[in-house]
């Protein structure tokens, strides 16, 4: 299919199914992520034609549950999240690497423009693999040509940290961030308010494509949702 140099604006939701997903009305709200974003895209439609959406969930390993494509498409079914086993922070680095890569070979044979991709992360723990692997499967993915913009998001038990240093890139005029729940905030409500976030940048960020300009745009931090709080890279040195 001969797109002309149409422009495009890949985002990835890549999500924790491990079986501590399974408390607090946490796999609830995740599996209400993405109707939110059909929804926000309907309200939208101008979007439809500049972004494409994947979705992938983790576990012991990573499965693509939907392939990157317009939400908007009428045959599109969108799957269930079900919890299963650990949490291996490199299985879904090194799924997310392969399907980035693929995607954007394809869209380009398709002579689309395509823009950097935004990975949205979203974990409820530490990971349960070994650091030394995870941290190479993400050094893989964030040295790739293709790399993306990584906006690492955590709730409940997830490790301010170990998220905080996932943050990509963390310099320059383009840094992103990470999205954390505060202390004792309720951890469904929580991915619920990651989700608004979520939806408002990628709005923000279609809107801007389409204007002509380029870039992941995060919301300002007046305008997050309650109990969210964002951390720069700075945050961390």
């Amino acid at each position: 299919m001969d797109q002309s140099g149409a422009k495009l604006l890949p985002f990835y939701l890549v999500i924790d199914v491990s079986v501590s997903m399974s408390s607090s009305g946490k796999l609830d709200a995740a599996n209400a992520i993405m109707p939110a974003i059909v929804d926000a895209l309907a309200q939208n439609p101008i979007l439809s034609d500049k972004v494409r959406f994947g979705l992938i969930d983790f576990s012991d390993h990573a499965e693509v549950r939907l392939p990157l494509c317009d939400l908007l498409d009428p045959k599109l079914a969108l799957p269930a999240l079900a919890v299963r086993g650990g949490t291996s922070y490199g299985a879904a680095f090194t799924t997310l690497r392969h399907e980035i890569e693929a995607n954007v070979a394809q869209l380009k044979a398709d002579q689309y423009v395509v823009h950097r991709p935004a990975v949205w992360f979203i974990s409820d723990g530490e990971p349960t693999d070994d650091q030394s692997s995870w941290r190479a499967a993400f050094a893989d993915l964030t040295s790739s040509k293709v790399y993306p913009n990584f906006i690492p998001c955590g709730v409940d038990m997830a490790n301010t940290t170990v998220l905080g240093s996932l943050i990509h890139p963390s310099n320059g005029p383009k840094q992103m961030a990470l999205y954390m729940m505060e202390q004792g905030f309720d951890p469904a409500a929580a991915i619920t308010g990651i989700a608004e976030i979520l939806i408002s940048s990628m709005i923000q960020s279609g809107y801007s494509l389409a204007g002509g300009n380029t870039g992941t745009i995060l919301p300002s931090k007046s305008n997050l949702p309650p109990g969210i709080q964002q951390f720069d890279p700075a945050d961390f040195v």
